[in-house]
């Protein structure tokens, strides 16, 4: 087509429909906490306006979350700057035409306020702003809205039906000094789990998610913080879930996990990423453990992390394709907090928008994903070196028992010595320098018993045996029938134990 043809169209207004609510609601946001994550994080934009305008000390900006579950509503209030009534309508109605863009702001794209249309009967929006003594509110009617969308007879387009749907209000009996924004979701539907509606739920999410202060029990929280206040401001949120304690993240240096070790998190490892132009692109920190396998996902630690405005962007797993193999990904702990503009959240927030920014900071990061890669298989071969220790020490120990019983013959002795003489040279050999990284005290100790019971038991002419005070022929015949049990036994510990029933029957 030229340009002829394209004059000739005419200049056709362009047709905005319904289906524009659908995809910026109900495909946007598949997980339903991520909701909370919206709210949260224009509560944060708006706290952030706030302080600014010098209305909240830096330690002021707050966030109170109710769940009343019995009502089936969520209530979400920040103390941020609010909303001036003049503006009210026009920010609340517009879609996709946020003014902060390019501002710094975490959300820009004035489309996550609609994000609790899938997930209420009604959506309310609540404000008010400094030296305003009335409240303005708008009402979604979010059934209203699926039956729309559900009539493919109604071509009405969007502003109609946006003006079909809402309802605006005013309300008095506000104070001149108070400035908030609140999200009211009514009429809440289960989903699942119903996790929308779960306090614990919602309070793990956003303890991972949100950007909220570190917990007094990790002694690297200090160092963290130093390291990022020293490239970027520090913008952290008093949340509160139904009146609870503020929330704080979900790091400490030891963390419970049922059925198996805690995990301790002893050292921090720090890496400044430098952007294609030579500044300071992302800050990366991992804390290093003992890397004894993939994290238990109750701890809410696992994998290497991505945070943009301290809030975080995507899963456990948006970082695990730096690593040579993506399962050492589950054995990492850490975040990267990104302070390049240029590398941008994508819509739903679970990944980023592919570009040359974001492609610099994944082969920065590859480094670091290979040398936790080195700590994850160094610490499976200790563990396997360890874990082959032990089963020869208890080998060794086995073995001794058995001439310490009494109840074989010399030859057969022999034999069960020597097996006792090569266990400790396999042990020795376990326990070298080269393949020892820590232990070498108490393996050593181990090394010296067995030798030292060996000798002992092997010098020995006395023994408590019943068999000495028996006839030689007869002897004999117990000894042959005991080498050939310990033989013919799958498990030598289960052999010992019926020849010393035997020997207490003819003691």
């Amino acid at each position: 087509m030229n340009l002829s043809e394209v004059a000739s169209i005419g200049t056709a207004r362009p047709v905005i429909g319904k289906d524009v609510l659908e995809l910026l609601s109900t495909a946007m946001y598949v997980d339903p906490l991520t909701i909370y994550r919206e709210y949260v994080q224009n509560a944060a934009d708006a706290i952030d306006d706030a302080r600014a305008a010098g209305l909240l000390r830096a330690d002021e900006g707050a966030i109170a979350i109710t769940i009343d579950p019995t009502t089936r509503t969520i209530t979400i209030r920040d103390n941020g700057v609010g909303i001036a009534s003049d503006a009210f309508q026009s920010i609340l109605t517009a879609i996709g035409a946020s003014s902060k863009r390019g501002t710094g702001a975490r959300s820009f794209r004035g489309v996550g306020r609609l994000s609790g249309l899938a997930y209420a009967r009604e959506l309310t929006f609540r404000a008010s702003a400094a030296g305003e003594t009335q409240a303005h509110s708008l009402t979604w009617d979010c059934r209203a809205l699926r039956s729309v969308l559900r009539d493919f007879d109604d071509r009405r387009e969007l502003p109609e039906i946006v003006g079909a749907i809402t309802v605006i209000d005013e309300t008095s009996g506000v104070t001149a000094d108070e400035h908030f924004f609140e999200v009211i979701l009514t009429g809440v539907p289960r989903i699942g789990d119903d996790r929308l509606l779960s306090p614990a739920a919602v309070s793990d999410y956003l303890a991972q998610v949100a950007p909220v202060p570190m917990s007094s029990q990790f002694t690297l929280a200090p160092d963290i913080d130093a390291q990022l206040g020293s490239l970027n401001d520090i913008r952290r949120l008093v949340i509160t879930v139904n009146g609870e304690a503020p929330l704080t993240r979900p790091f400490a240096d030891e963390m419970p996990i049922e059925g198996g070790r805690p995990l301790c998190l002893r050292e921090c490892r720090f890496i400044e990423i430098p952007s294609v132009d030579g500044g300071i692109a992302a800050l990366a920190w991992v804390a290093h453990h003992d890397y004894e396998g993939a994290i238990h996902a109750s701890t809410n630690v696992r994998g290497l992390r991505a945070r943009v405005g301290d809030i975080q962007v995507g899963d456990s797993n948006l970082f695990e394709d730096i690593f040579p193999e993506t399962r050492f990904n589950a054995w990492t702990v850490g975040e990267v907090h990104i302070f390049d503009p240029r590398i941008v959240p994508n819509g739903r927030r679970d990944d980023f928008e592919r570009n040359v920014h974001l492609a610099n900071l994944k082969n920065h990061l590859a480094p670091l994903g290979r040398e936790v890669a080195v700590r994850c298989r160094t610490s499976s071969r200790e563990r396997k070196r360890i874990r082959d220790f032990e089963l020869a020490h208890l080998a060794a120990l086995e073995n001794i028992a058995i001439l310490e019983q009494g109840s074989l013959a010399p030859n057969a002795c022999e034999h069960v010595a020597l097996a006792v003489d090569m266990t400790v040279m396999k042990m020795e050999k376990l326990a070298t320098p080269d393949n020892l990284l820590n232990g070498e005290g108490r393996e050593r100790a181990a090394i010296e018993d067995v030798k030292t019971r060996l000798e002992t038991v092997t010098r020995s002419t006395a023994s408590s045996s019943p068999l000495e005070r028996m006839a030689p022929e007869r002897r004999a015949n117990y000894e042959e029938m005991f080498s050939l049990i310990y033989e013919c036994a799958a498990n030598r510990s289960a052999a010992k134990a019926l020849i010393d029933r035997i020997l207490a029957k003819i003691a």
